[in-house]
């Protein structure tokens, strides 16, 4: 190999190694040869036919609208950790996902090993709280990839749950909607209802906010679960404390007045009066 073509092979594969950060809703679409490789891995395994459009772009993801035979669905695809922020990090830990104590010593060291590891683990952690959450009962998304552990590995780095809204539109976020007076006292309390739920199963968002809540046919849903924290988090209650400003602050555009410590002391006693109401699964 001349000097030359040693020094083009190398720029390839830099090129083919560069972390993916937002994928475009183009290379979700295309033919065969330029697919994406993670669209091309879910139609593989049968699980989605097609992207239709980009709901949602963030820093750690970007949400799409696929289907599959069953309908919609929303298709989150995490950023490559490698082209991510690990900085906001620290309080959350990986969710609720266990490692092993190599895994964590990978995900400590930062290097190409840990990146990989702490991207499954977020989707893991995901699919974990959705199950949860979803088997008892609060208002989320339906997770379509699981319960079993061994199924979240295979859609790695992709989450796969049931679409809130229809062929029109997805549900828009409390944040950016407008409400009448009447409508904002209830979903300020479904939303209270859901933090309270939350902790009644000792368990903290991390980032409870209008930014997070969907708002769709009088109903609020939860939604972005990877930050999701137990109680073994040395953290928990100042993420709690946390969640309940955020909630009191961000629903103060829609002329909810409450501060984060009323707020606090509501989902408190509701998390010790609310009636348990897990969902009927047919076998």
């Amino acid at each position: 190999m001349s000097g030359d073509d040693a020094e083009q092979e190398q720029k390839l594969s830099r090129k083919r190694r560069k972390p993916q950060g937002r994928r475009k809703l183009s290379a979700m679409s295309t033919d065969a040869d330029a697919k994406d490789p993670v669209l091309t891995q879910l139609e593989e395994l049968g699980l989605i036919t097609e992207v239709l459009a980009e709901i949602k772009s963030g820093k750690e993801a970007t949400v799409y609208l696929a289907e599959n035979d069953d309908g919609l669905l929303a298709l989150k695809i995490y950023r490559d950790v490698a082209a991510r922020s690990f900085k906001n990090t620290g309080d959350y830990g990986v969710g609720l996902a266990s490692t092993s104590d190599a895994v964590s010593k990978a995900i400590a060291k930062r290097g190409s090993k840990g990146a990989a590891a702490l991207q499954d683990l977020w989707v893991a952690s995901e699919y974990m709280v959705l199950w949860q959450l979803w088997q008892a009962g609060l208002n989320v998304p339906e997770p379509l990839i699981g319960p079993e552990a061994f199924d979240y590995v295979q859609t790695s780095p992709a989450v796969l749950m049931r679409f809130i809204g229809d062929e029109d539109r997805p549900a828009p976020r409390l944040s950016d909607i407008r409400l009448t007076p009447e409508e904002a006292q209830v979903a300020w309390q479904q939303a209270l209802e859901g933090m309270a739920r939350l902790l009644k199963l000792g368990l903290v968002h991390g980032d409870y906010s209008t930014y997070n809540l969907l708002w769709w046919e009088g109903s609020v849903m939860m939604i972005d679960f990877p930050q999701v924290s137990d109680q073994t988090n040395p953290h928990f209650q100042s993420l709690l404390k946390r969640d309940a400003e955020s909630l009191a602050q961000s629903f103060k555009r829609l002329g909810i007045r409450e501060d984060a410590e009323s707020t606090l002391r509501e989902v408190q006693r509701l998390a010790r009066t609310l009636p348990d109401k897990p969902r009927l699964t047919l076998p």
